[in-house]
């Protein structure tokens, strides 16, 4: 056991306690994955994450990426989380882009002001649900089968099935019932009226995944959700090219997501990060 640097980061919101916070280990060299699991269960965040030295060619740095339970090969928030405590501490990326080792490869990241965003992996598996999960989802979540406008795998590391909404307040009016849906990872999307959504967001987002011991649990705002439904929607007409997404408001969080597909079709996803705690922990 031995001091190592160590961040606490609130992701995709630039007021502290309104985004989703991050737990960075910023030195993961001699842990193995047993002692990664069980701090990141003991932070009680949705995800924690270690940086190591890389071992790709082009990679700046790499990151091992844990949420309750299980490690995940790409995560959104903790991807941008980490970069933006690296950066803080000093890293500095060979290009002009930041380069990110991880389960799912290496991931593109690139400042724009106070914003990180990161180009989206791509996904693992798309297409449509089979009917008998949307009909299983419907249960879960207190739908009809009416209520759903379109279905769709978005799984890129999480696999999460999707599903669009006819509207925001339908998606805020969710109670999901944690005996039906504690085994999957969910993202659910809908509209906001045009104008109408905070800051002007156009649609609303809320996913669910399993939590500790069995539970089922809501993550406040979600990158991998967000870029996995940004790759569907985009390609299939039912969202612009650029827009913003809120998440978190059923949790009292204020999380903006920003959305942008680049003329080479590259979705990249992002949003501000600010740092909370800076320290050390022992591991």
């Amino acid at each position: 056991m031995r001091s190592r640097p160590f961040a606490q980061v609130d992701v995709f919101t630039a007021t502290p306690c309104l985004g989703n916070p991050l737990a960075v280990v910023l030195d993961g060299q001699g842990l193995d994955a047993a002692a990664m699991q069980r701090f990141t269960d003991w932070t009680n965040l949705s995800e924690a994450t270690f940086v190591l030295p890389p071992t790709m060619p082009g990679a700046d740095y790499a990151l091992r990426i844990f949420c309750p339970g299980r490690e995940l090969p790409f995560a959104g928030h903790p991807t941008l989380g980490s970069c933006h405590a690296w950066l803080a501490a000093g890293g500095q990326p060979k290009g002009a882009d930041i380069v990110q080792e991880c389960g799912a490869g290496l991931v593109r990241i690139r400042r724009s002001g106070r914003q990180l965003a990161f180009a989206a992996p791509a996904l693992r598996r798309s297409g449509a649900l089979d009917e008998a999960d949307v009909q299983h989802l419907c249960r879960g979540l207190g739908l009809s089968r009416a209520d759903v406008a379109a279905h769709a795998w978005c799984d890129n590391g999480p696999g999460w099935r999707a599903l669009l909404l006819k509207s925001a307040e339908a998606v805020l009016a969710l109670r999901p019932d944690p005996a039906l849906l504690k085994d999957l990872d969910i993202g659910v999307v809908g509209p906001h009226a045009r104008g109408q959504g905070p800051d002007g967001c156009a649609f609303e987002v809320r996913a669910f995944f399993p939590g500790h011991g069995g539970t089922l649990a809501e993550d406040p705002v979600t990158g991998s959700l967000n870029a996995a439904l940004a790759q569907w929607l985009i390609g299939a007409g039912l969202a612009p090219e650029s827009y913003v997404a809120s998440q978190g408001t059923a949790l009292g969080r204020a999380g903006r997501v920003h959305v942008q597909r680049d003329a080479q079709g590259a979705v990249w996803v992002g949003g501000e990060t600010i740092g909370c705690i800076s320290g050390t922990v022992l591991l």
